[in-house]
C-alpha cells in the first residue's frame, strides 16, 4: 500500500489495550503507548491469556505465573499501572460470543475512546501466518467495541454495574499488513519500548541465545524503521485505525 500514513488521533485521553498474550503490545505497540502516558494519557492492558504455552521448556502452571509477572514489569516501564488478565487458555482463544461478552465488560468498565488491538489478519505481511490466538482476539475485539454500546447485547452486564459505553471512537490494530495511520516516535520512546520487552526475560530466552535487551533493541528499532517511507523518514508504530461513528 503507497501514501502517506496519517497522524494518529490526538483527541482522547483514556485507551485500553487488549490483546492475547503478555509481550504481544511489545513488539512494536509499547513505543507509542510510552509516547501516549508520557503526554498524559491514560492507557490501560487487558490479556487474554497468560501466556502459559509459550514457554516449550516451562510447565503451564510456572510460565503463567512468570509471564504474568513479566508483563507487569513491562508495562510499568512504559507508564501503565493497570494490566489486567481474563484467564482464556493459550493457544486455543476460542472465537465466539463468550471472548465478545467478557471484552465487552472490559470495555464498558474501562470505558476508554480508544482501543488498541493486535494484527487480526491472516498473514504478517502476506507471508507468515498469523496465529489463531491473534486472529481471534483482534476480530473479536472490532465486535466488542461495538457490542459495549448496545444496551440489549449482554444484558447481564447492567445489572452488574456495567452501563452500556458507546464512547470507542476508534480501534487501532498494530502489526497490520494495512496501516493507515502512524504515531512519530522519539529517541526516548524507543528506549522505552526496549526496555519495556526486554522485561520479557524467560520468554525472550526461550527464543533467543541473546541477551534481552540486546534482542529487544535489534527487534523494537526495525518495527520502528519499517514505515519510514510512508513517514517522510522518520520512526513511527503504523497502526490500521478503524473509526467508530
Amino acid at each position: 500500500m503507497d501514501g502517506r500514513l496519517g497522524p494518529m488521533p490526538e483527541d482522547w485521553n483514556r485507551a485500553l489495550a487488549i490483546v492475547a498474550h503478555p509481550d504481544d503490545l511489545e513488539y512494536g505497540a509499547a513505543a507509542a503507548i510510552a509516547r501516549w502516558t508520557a503526554a498524559g494519557r491514560e492507557v490501560a492492558y487487558l490479556l487474554v491469556t497468560r501466556g502459559e504455552a509459550g514457554i516449550d521448556t516451562m510447565e503451564p502452571e510456572r510460565a503463567a505465573r512468570v509471564r504474568e509477572e513479566e508483563q507487569r514489569a513491562s508495562a510499568a516501564v512504559v507508564g501503565v499501572e493497570r494490566v489486567e488478565f481474563l484467564d482464556h487458555r493459550d493457544g486455543v482463544i476460542e472465537e465466539g460470543v463468550a471472548l465478545r461478552r467478557d471484552l465487552t465488560a472490559a470495555i464498558r468498565r474501562h470505558r476508554p475512546e480508544l482501543v488498541v488491538t493486535l494484527n487480526h489478519h491472516e498473514t504478517w505481511g502476506g507471508v507468515n501466518w498469523n496465529t489463531p490466538d491473534h486472529r481471534a482476539v483482534g476480530r473479536a475485539v472490532l465486535d466488542a467495541a461495538g457490542d459495549a454500546g448496545n444496551r440489549w447485547i449482554f444484558t447481564d452486564l447492567a445489572g452488574q454495574g456495567l452501563e452500556p459505553w458507546d464512547g470507542v471512537r476508534w480501534v487501532a490494530v498494530a502489526g497490520s499488513p494495512q496501516p493507515t495511520h502512524a504515531v512519530e516516535v522519539t529517541e526516548e520512546d524507543v528506549d522505552r519500548a526496549v526496555a519495556s520487552l526486554a522485561e520479557h526475560r524467560a520468554y525472550i530466552g526461550a527464543l533467543s541465545d541473546r541477551e534481552p535487551a540486546e534482542y529487544a533493541r535489534e527487534f523494537v528499532t526495525g518495527v520502528m524503521g519499517m514505515p519510514a517511507e510512508r513517514t517522510g523518514g522518520r520512526r513511527a508504530v503504523a497502526f490500521q485505525v478503524y473509526p467508530r461513528g
